[in-house]
């Protein structure tokens, strides 16, 4: 998972899938944002990574966070940043994840993770392209493409008042649903030798 990579990476021989990498492809010539559903374990991140590694970004950052990861109180700073004094352990002023990956890709998996009011501030972020550290007095442009992934039903979501329908919008300009491995007939026998090839090399 560690390097850069492209869409020569993900082996498929699977019609579906195949027409999968085609949206994909189209995705990573853009740079808008981009959504990617799909099961657990289907390869959302090895996807969001592709579309970085084929795309005019691939020399800049990649950066991902996992927001079901992150406890709640902890999101805001981790994406965001923090100066120094905001809060008890701020002990030095520190770039969130969307600093890190300025020029580059954020990653966002489990994006129906992230807490109503933190929804807002991401909201703001996607429409001003500036944002505020935790504490901070003054706004900071950041130019990053966002890419993010789920599981869940985002669309119930949004129907259940869950997630914001305005940021749905905003991430999913571009919707990549991966199918899962029962969905792909033949895949599970060409990613096991893929595997045993890659690793008998090592």
């Amino acid at each position: 998972r560690e390097g850069k990579l492209t869409f020569a990476d993900i082996v498929t021989r699977n019609e579906t899938m195949a027409t999968v990498l085609r949206t994909a492809r189209k995705a990573a010539a853009s740079t808008i944002p981009v959504l990617i559903e799909g099961e657990s374990g289907v390869g959302k991140e090895l996807m969001a990574r592709a579309i970085h590694g084929s795309g005019e970004r691939a020399s800049k950052p990649f950066v991902a966070g996992n927001c079901g990861a992150i406890p709640d109180n902890l999101v805001e700073s981790i994406l965001f940043g923090h100066e120094k004094g905001a809060f008890t352990g701020a002990v030095k002023t520190t770039e969130g994840k969307i600093e890190q990956a300025k020029g580059g890709t954020l990653f966002l998996d489990e994006i129906g993770d992230v807490p109503l009011p933190l929804q807002v501030k991401l909201l703001r972020f996607l429409q001003e392209r500036v944002i505020e550290r935790i504490g901070g007095r003054k706004t900071i442009p950041v130019d990053v493409r966002i890419v993010c992934a789920t599981h869940q039903d985002v669309d119930a979501m949004v129907a259940s008042g869950n997630f914001r329908e305005d940021l749905y919008y905003r991430l999913a300009e571009i919707v990549v649903r991966i199918p899962s491995l029962a969905e792909r007939a033949g895949d599970a026998t060409v990613l096991a030798k893929h595997f045993l090839h890659q690793y008998a090399k090592a």
